[in-house]
């Protein structure tokens, strides 16, 4: 006889929810103080402070996304709302698909902006964990070229992410309050146990 299908999971896993929370808080970290080194009157050290943050804050969303995306590959997400328009799935799709590449992006754009700077700053995460820069950068001969470019990348592609951001956590709200459906729920942390939490593919 055939193996039985295993059913569609209703809720994501915990460690998905888990990796989820993290990264968006440590998300939301990391454009505070983007916004905060970049824009405010700050004294030279406190300045120096918070770009040693961001970037040590910045790798930890790095490796997350990826153990993230690891995990993803061998568990499966529960399945949009049946009544969701074609047209809504599809843009659903894309826009966690360009959620996903871009808090892997930015960190890796941000890690060639750091190796390609002339101050040669080491970085030093959370200020224990020594970081090296990126070899394939740092053996460039015209590094001015790519800090520049890295640079604009890096800023202007945090603004997309704010804006992606606002869109995914203002569709989600709408499935939860004006839909009234489990989008939000099937992500939401649960003490209890819940049926068909965990589906391999």
């Amino acid at each position: 006889m055939p193996d039985a299908v295993a059913p569609a999971p209703l809720r994501y896993t915990r460690v998905a929810i888990a990796f989820h929370w993290a990264i968006a808080a440590l998300v939301l970290a990391l454009l505070g103080i983007g916004l905060a080194m970049t824009h405010a009157d700050l004294a030279p050290m406190r300045r120096f402070q918070l770009y040693q943050w961001h970037k040590s804050v910045g790798i930890t969303v790095l490796v997350l996304s990826l153990l993230r995306l690891g995990w993803r590959a061998f568990h499966r997400p529960p399945p949009l709302p049946a009544a969701m328009p074609a047209l809504e799935r599809g843009a659903a799709h894309l826009a966690h698909a360009v959620l996903y590449a871009l808090i892997i992006a930015m960190p890796l754009v941000g890690w060639a902006l750091v190796s390609a700077s002339p101050f040669n700053i080491p970085t030093v995460l959370y200020g224990v964990v020594p970081w090296p820069h990126l070899p394939i950068v740092t053996d460039l001969p015209n590094k001015a070229a790519v800090e520049a470019g890295s640079k604009l990348v890096h800023a202007s592609g945090a603004w997309f992410l704010i804006a992606l951001l606002v869109l995914h956590a203002g569709a989600a709200l709408r499935h939860h309050f004006v839909l009234r459906d489990d989008t939000l729920r099937r992500m939401l942390p649960s003490l209890g146990p819940t049926r068909r939490e965990v589906s391999p593919r």
